[in-house]
Parts: C-alpha cells; structure tokens; sequence
C-alpha cells in the first residue's frame, strides 16, 4: 500500500507520469471522499492520488471539501505522509506570484468546517509546529537542487471562501500572514489527529486586493498553470527521499493526546 498522498487538482495530476496501477472508492465513517483515489507511481515512487475539489464524483468548493472522509480514506489505506498542493495568494511583497511556498504556519479564519475526529471525546491536540518539518526539509531541499525560486516557511492565512477578500480584510490578513488560501484548514490538524505527516507545497498566483485591483479564478489558473511544470519537478524529485531517516514528532503528537 502507498504511504504518501498527494492532494490537489487536475492540474497536478500528471497521466504521463503518473503510472495508475489501483483505484479505491473507500467508504469512511465520515461519507466517501471527494474523488476516487488513484494509486500509481511518480519517479518509481508509489503514491495515492486525491482529487480535493472532486473529478469524476462532483465537484467541492473549500467549504464543502469532505475533509474528514479524505484524510480518513487516505489512512485506511496506509498513507502515512500527504503532501499538499495548492494555490495562495500573496501579503506580502517579497512573496511574488511563481514563488513557491513551503508553509510552516497557519492562521484559521475559517468559520463553518468540521475540524476533528474527536466530537465524543476530549483530545486536545498539540499543534505548535502545524506542518512537518521533515517533509518540509525534503522538499526545500529539493526546491534548492532544482534551483526554483522559493520560501522556507510562510504563514498561511486560511479563509472559508469561496469569494476572495475584501481590500479591508486583505489589508489586515497583511498583518499575520505571508499568504492567503481557502484549503489547509482543516486538512493539516486532521492530518495530525490521524498521526500523519502534513506538507503544502503553496504556489503563489496573485498579490491578492491589497496590491491587485481584483483577483478572479482566472487569473488564479493562469498562473498556477505556467508554474505547474515547477511544482511536478519537485514532487518527482521529493518523492524518493521520503521515508529515508524519518525524523518528527507528528506521530508522537497524536499518540500522547490519545488520538490514536
């Protein structure tokens, strides 16, 4: 069984090299996740391929992405890393569109999600370092061989969606955060309760209002399209070294809250 998940759209899903050799439709206690999950190869590495927003099953904007049955499907079948990759926009000036970020912090904006497994029961999770910091360095790493313009760390401010922000609320995201996205949240804490290792790989497609006179989907596509060659090179050169040498507590995390 595949123990690294990749999360994302169409676009990240690459059939010419990607090799499918299963594909699973799991129920969950939490409803079927957003699309059938492709198990296959990347660079002789084996992976589950999610469809966030949904494929051949439906369609999901952020707010209604079945984040529990996703993450729970991924584990039951034996995933034990995710990566995730997604599109931002910038807060900040030195966060240009092309760059990729490798996110270390979030804020929550969200409002109206289901954020844990534990409804009956009190875990409290510990999630000081929300994303993996080993994966993290994997792909940082790879992001230096590569020579790809990038970030080590960012604060990803996390907003329900589906609209953009407001120039007010652009403005005062500014303040905390370092990029601005719809989909982290509540996928990174769900990773953590499940004792899975999290990483988003966040390419920035706009200055959001602060700077832009408006931002639309279809700028978003554009640019996430003419860097989509840089977030592929990366997967295929990050992908191998996962699993040499694991060292991070998200496992430890989840066990010591009785999560697991």
């Amino acid at each position: 069984m595949p123990e690294i998940a990749i999360i994302g759209g169409t676009g990240i899903y690459n059939p010419d090299t990607f090799e499918i050799t299963d594909r699973a439709y799991p129920d969950t206690p939490y409803g079927k996740p957003s699309s059938t999950i492709l198990t296959g190869k990347i660079s002789g590495t084996e992976v589950a391929f999610l469809f966030r927003h949904g494929k051949d099953k439906g369609s999901y904007p952020p707010s209604s992405v079945p984040y529990r049955a996703n993450m729970y499907a991924l584990k039951q079948l034996g995933c034990k890393y995710v990566i995730s990759a997604c599109a931002v926009g910038s807060l900040q000036e030195e966060f240009a569109p092309g760059d990729l970020v490798i996110a270390d912090q979030f804020i929550d904006f969200t409002k109206k999600r289901e954020y844990t497994y534990f409804d009956d029961k009190i875990v409290h999770i510990s999630i000081p370092e929300p994303f993996c910091p080993y994966l993290n360095d994997i792909f940082s790493g790879a992001a230096e061989k590569l020579s790809l313009k990038y970030h080590k760390g960012g604060r990803y401010m996390c907003i329900e969606g589906p609209r953009f922000s407001t120039k007010a609320e652009s403005f005062m995201f500014r303040n905390f955060a370092d990029i601005i996205g719809m989909t982290v949240v509540p996928e990174c804490q769900l990773a953590r309760e499940l004792g899975m290792c999290y990483c988003s790989l966040a390419t920035v497609t706009d200055y959001d209002v602060w700077k832009e006179e408006a931002v639309d989907i279809e700028m978003v596509k554009r640019t996430m399209s003419e860097c989509l060659g840089n977030v592929l090179r990366l997967l295929e050169t990050g992908l191998p070294e996962i699993g040499k040498g694991r060292c991070c507590s998200c496992v430890e995390a989840a066990e010591s809250a009785g999560a697991l």
